[in-house]
């Protein structure tokens, strides 16, 4: 096996093949940051019939040529920059640093060191992940051009339009106008232009929505039988995931999505704030959860929501223990189906082991919230990868 280390730039890639077992450099190679030269690498690391590619910082400056790797069935492992640097220092040379070191570190990293995380092709995860930015940015369009068509239509029509406008009630209205003088007439020009664009934007969020429902179904995912995931929050929720087994356990999920609370320093007791970090998109997607579940009478969160009130809560201190719980439930629920899409785990290892199910679709509650998942600091579920 001939390791390649990578070290990425914005305008130029170097790459150096080392022997892990001897750890000797055996050829380096520099190449632009184009299509045509990522050919040439490839062709020239074809020369190693069995070979493994280090790119330090994968996930930045090196995320394009490591998926475009990927995508042709090359072996990918990730080396933070932290390691190659630790390298540098411990090795001759008083840690001077260049692309051909930095190079042959990332693989003497991945090789001797351990600090190597493999890499996958892009899957369903990614897909609903762009899916997702495509939804949200005809979602912000659309709210852009209603605004501009309330703006007419308050100088066309006395009072304006209704606040819950659609393309069918705007064009309704606007055929009901008739336009005397210049400006009036090129409003209604206007307006109907916006009607169209309204029209367009409201079909390819439908077209949007449709494809989000579909790779949800095909990926197997068991959230959207949880009361208020419907197949466009179970695509951000997946999208903004990506890989559930990376977080270790479900509290570290909950920071993740910025529902777990943090502890502040207080002379008198133990007081905690609500987290500003994390992903905030995720964090919305386990709002919407949450509002939906405490609207739905009967349901498992709205009981254990009004139990938060029976205990002296606020409604928003029992809305955010609500996510908190909803948290855990989602992390467990795409914990398991990953598992049984792949029983073996990334890189033939054994999968993640759940020592609780998630066969609610939300936690089990009770007038004494004993069977609620615990907190954070006595989560009893993990993640483990056996060696």
């Amino acid at each position: 096996m001939m390791l390649i280390g990578v070290d990425p730039h914005k305008s130029t890639h170097t790459a150096t093949a080392v022997e892990p077992d001897r750890n000797r450099e055996v050829a380096s190679i520099r190449i632009d940051a184009t299509l045509e030269d990522y050919r040439r690498l490839l062709t020239w690391a074809a020369q190693w019939p069995h070979r493994q590619w280090a790119i330090e910082n994968a996930e930045g400056l090196g995320r394009h040529l490591a998926s475009w790797l990927l995508a042709r069935g090359e072996e990918v492992v990730d080396v933070p920059s932290t390691a190659t640097a630790r390298v540098r220092q411990l090795s001759r040379g008083g840690g001077r640093k260049n692309d051909r070191v930095d190079a042959a570190a990332a693989a003497c990293v991945a090789a001797l060191q351990g600090d190597a995380r493999p890499l996958e092709p892009e899957g369903v995860a990614d897909v609903l992940a762009l899916l997702d930015e495509r939804r949200t940015n005809l979602a912000q369009a659309r709210v852009r051009a209603v605004n501009q068509l309330h703006a007419l239509l308050r100088a066309l029509l006395a009072g304006g339009a209704s606040r819950d406008l659609s393309a069918t009630k705007a064009a309704a209205l606007l055929r009901s106008i008739r336009p005397v003088g210049q400006a009036e007439r090129i409003r209604k020009e206007l307006a109907w232009d916006l009607v169209a664009e309204v029209r367009s934007l409201d079909t390819k969020l439908k077209a949007n929505a449709k494809a989000m429902a579909e790779l949800v179904t095909e990926s197997a995912s068991n959230l959207t039988s949880t009361p208020g995931i419907g197949p466009v929050t179970a695509a951000r929720i997946i999208g903004r995931t990506r890989t559930p087994s990376r977080f270790p356990s479900a509290a570290a999920f909950a920071s993740y999505a910025g529902v777990a609370p943090i502890e502040i320093a207080s002379a008198d007791r133990a007081r905690h704030r609500l987290s500003r970090s994390g992903d905030r998109q995720l964090n919305s997607a386990l709002h919407t959860v949450a509002i939906t579940q405490i609207r739905m009478p009967g349901s498992l969160g709205n009981t254990y929501y009004k139990n938060k009130i029976a205990q002296g809560k606020t409604p928003r201190e029992a809305q955010r223990c609500l996510k908190r719980r909803l948290a855990d439930h989602i992390w467990r629920t795409m914990i398991k189906d990953e598992r049984h899409r792949n029983p073996t785990g990334p890189g033939g290892h054994s999968g993640a082991t759940l020592t609780s199910t998630a066969a609610d679709p939300t936690p089990t509650v009770d007038s004494s919230d004993k069977s609620l998942p615990r907190p954070a600091t006595a989560d009893t579920t993990t993640c483990t990868t056996a060696p």
